[in-house]
């Protein structure tokens, strides 16, 4: 008995190792490809060791009008109040739907299911169409401000926050004299906190990567965020250097993966907690 349990412990860990591996390469690939000729590219198109062409990279990449640092500045002001603004309206309207009771709660909440069918695709040109009648296109935060509704968020608040906090609490907060802000400015979030977390992740990382929406709305070069900088690389009709495009692929990536291992910590206590409560 104690043998099968051993080897089927040994089984997953090996499988475990091969899905990470799988999960680590394609980066692996890109930083490399970053360091390599656009020759050498076109010829092994996967390779896992360094070449000697990351200063020329560098240097044709910032010869295409490519600025790393407008396009990292206007993508991480984006990025950073989107996700702020979503996961804090997201929480305090699921705190809404959880703590209080009111007459079309339950209808309010069947409307937000309805909102999360409908793909943001087909919204745009009516949103463009808002967008230039008041005058507010190339502004970032015409970027930001639509994120304060994010249904698909709400719902995840709201089914974490069910389990999670108790109404109790907030009562006696209540007879405590505590203001509703309050309780839920210091009790709530900090509860929220893995659920938070996690969301904020896949919030950053979504809006980092968005090309649709800032394609659309920016036409100023001062406001290009950087997957829009990225997706230009490709724009030259006598040579495509690859090189460069990997490398400004890497800057936009390398965010994303300080990102996560900040928050990571947040997400395994969540998995733990709701392993616990289970």
């Amino acid at each position: 008995m104690k043998k099968s349990h051993t080897l089927k412990k040994t089984i997953i860990f090996i499988i475990c190792v091969f899905l990470a591996i799988l999960s680590v390469m394609p980066f692996i690939i890109m930083i490399v490809n970053s360091t390599r000729s656009t020759t050498e590219i076109q010829q092994h198109a996967v390779s896992f060791i360094p070449s000697s062409y990351f200063a020329n990279n560098l240097k044709i990449l910032l010869g295409k009008s490519f600025k790393p640092s407008v396009g990292f500045g206007n993508s991480l002001l984006v990025s950073v109040g989107v996700t702020a603004l979503a996961t804090y309206f997201s929480t305090l309207t699921a705190y809404a739907l959880v703590v209080y009771e009111w007459k079309m709660r339950d209808a309010f909440f069947s409307f937000i299911m309805a909102i999360m069918m409908i793909p943001a695709q087909i919204t745009m040109i009516g949103f463009y169409q808002m967008v230039y009648k008041i005058h507010m296109t190339n502004h970032l935060s015409m970027l930001i401000i639509p994120a304060i509704a994010s249904p698909s968020m709400v719902f995840f608040m709201r089914q974490y926050m069910v389990p999670a906090l108790s109404l109790e609490i907030v009562q006696s907060a209540r007879i405590d004299g505590a203001k509703e802000f309050y309780i839920f400015n210091r009790i709530a979030l900090p509860i929220m906190k893995p659920a938070i977390a996690t969301q904020a992740i896949f919030s950053f990382v979504t809006s980092w990567n968005n090309l649709f929406t800032p394609l659309i709305l920016l036409t100023d070069q001062k406001k290009y965020t950087l997957p829009i900088m990225v997706s230009l690389l490709r724009g030259d009709i006598y040579k495509t250097e690859f090189g460069s495009i990997y490398l400004g692929l890497t800057m936009t990536a390398l965010p994303l993966i300080v990102a996560y291992l900040f928050l990571s910590k947040y997400i395994i206590a969540g998995v733990a907690l709701g392993s616990v409560k289970g």
